[in-house]
């Protein structure tokens, strides 16, 4: 099956995408926003900011999980994206750091709603295996080419135009994005396996706890956000005071990290096809490890280059990649189909829980101590997470999905595809989760 023949996916596909594009320019915008606002405090603005919207993600994504398959998806999607779009278009008008803070809850409250329904999504659109492992492939790519090409398309309008004007492209992606939302035919969500809300909003992270592989998925969050931290909140101090570099030097740096992704997201679907998602992931937990330590020996060596800052963030981006791309494949395959809502909102909201934690370390303790002192303790938090990850995630696991909870119910087909083959003749399906939010 051609993935992209499939035209329900293709108009999600090319929405995720133009959103994407839209968020990436936001987040250089909001970067240069604090440091214009805050000058040298800026890292501690991005961090308070970023907070508040771990928090929301934490919140409210298992209560918009909770309630999803009692409402229209494909109106809710659409609502949400209108909302952003006219929150973004504030933004220029800020001229108080509180003002930032009140319209990025606003915001980042419809993006945890947002995030977890679009990815529960795809797996009712796309059914046959082989599809879903281009959509994972592909649905990486769109991140990392974001990632990527976002810092570099707002360095080019940067040279002409003042950073306020990539807020009104953050709000016109949004509007595009609802625009193909609406041209789709969604299915509405299948009904909960469980009756009561709070209990469909704590299921998935009772499931979580319960699931020795999915533990160790829990422990890889804190890995992930302790390296990405320092790329998140920490570029735009680190490259304008460290380095003496500009508003655009910003962006390539930022790009440098999107690059390191973009490799790794090519690489990733042949190896995975060869490769068990256990040592992927165990294997990005050490690479950000590095990456972690890298960025300690470039402060504390007085090392600070335009090229080795550059090759850090490079390895950071690649080991992100190498943990967040083969983790909706694990989710997928460790719940029945019916729970899937369930197991994706609580990985969203446990994987911000960790950068929640991270976010204030890297903005509050960096403008206050510096980013030597910052970044051991974030390396350590990574060392912390890799090592627990390692004893959670036993090497026997064999990735079957775990018994349903009441009798009665039709038992999921095995993940394996060649057990699927021989047992159902059906392919199991896989879907790509990502910290990012679309």
């Amino acid at each position: 099956m051609r993935l992209f023949a499939i035209r329900d996916y293709r108009h999600l596909f090319s929405a995720q995408v133009i959103a994407l594009f839209g968020t990436g320019l936001a987040t250089v915008a909001l970067a240069l926003l604090a440091y214009d606002l805050a000058g040298p405090k800026a890292g501690a603005v991005l961090g308070t900011a970023l907070t508040i919207k771990m928090v929301l993600y934490v919140i409210i994504a298992p209560l918009a999980a909770a309630y999803v398959d009692r409402i229209p998806r494909r109106a809710f999607l659409v609502t949400l994206d209108v909302l952003r779009a006219g929150v973004v278009l504030g933004l220029p008008f800020v001229t108080e750091i509180w003002q930032i803070y009140v319209l990025i809850a606003l915001l980042q409250a419809a993006s945890a709603a947002f995030t977890p329904t679009f990815q529960a999504v795809i797996p009712d659109i796309v059914t046959d295996k082989d599809a879903y492992t281009r959509a994972l492939s592909a649905s990486q790519v769109a991140y990392t080419m974001e990632s990527l090409l976002s810092p570099v398309l707002a360095a080019v309008a940067l040279s002409f135009m003042t950073f306020n004007w990539l807020f009104a492209g953050t709000s016109a992606g949004f509007i595009v994005s609802a625009v193909l939302v609406l041209s789709t035919r969604i299915p509405n969500a299948r009904l909960s396996a469980h009756t009561k809300a709070w209990d469909r909003a704590g299921a998935g992270i009772r499931t979580f706890i319960r699931t020795p592989r999915l533990r160790g998925i829990m422990a890889l969050n804190l890995v992930v956000a302790a390296a990405g931290s320092i790329v998140i909140v920490n570029t735009v101090n680190y490259v304008r005071d460290e380095l003496g570099g500009s508003q655009t030097d910003v962006s390539w740096m930022l790009a440098a990290s999107g690059g390191g992704t973009l490799l790794t997201a090519l690489i990733l679907p042949r190896v995975l096809n060869r490769v068990s998602e256990r040592t992927v992931m165990i294997t990005g937990a050490l690479v950000l490890v590095a990456g972690t330590a890298g960025a300690v020996i470039l402060t504390a060596t007085g090392a600070t280059t335009y090229l080795g800052t550059a090759l850090v963030w490079a390895v950071i981006g690649g080991g992100m990649a190498l943990i967040v791309t083969p983790t909706g494949r694990v989710l997928r395959a460790s719940v029945e189909p019916n729970r899937i809502p369930e197991v994706f909102a609580a990985q969203f909201s446990l994987s911000h829980l960790a950068w929640l934690l991270t976010y204030p370390i890297a903005g509050s303790i960096g403008t206050s101590l510096g980013f030597t002192t910052t970044w051991i303790i974030l390396a350590v938090l990574a060392v912390l997470g890799a090592v627990t990850a390692v004893a959670l995630w036993p090497r026997t696991d064999t990735g079957e999905i775990e018994a349903p909870a009441r009798p009665g119910r039709v038992t999921p087909e095995p993940r394996d595809l060649a057990e699927a083959e021989a047992a159902q003749g059906t392919l199991a399906a896989c879907q790509c989760a990502s910290t990012r939010t679309a």
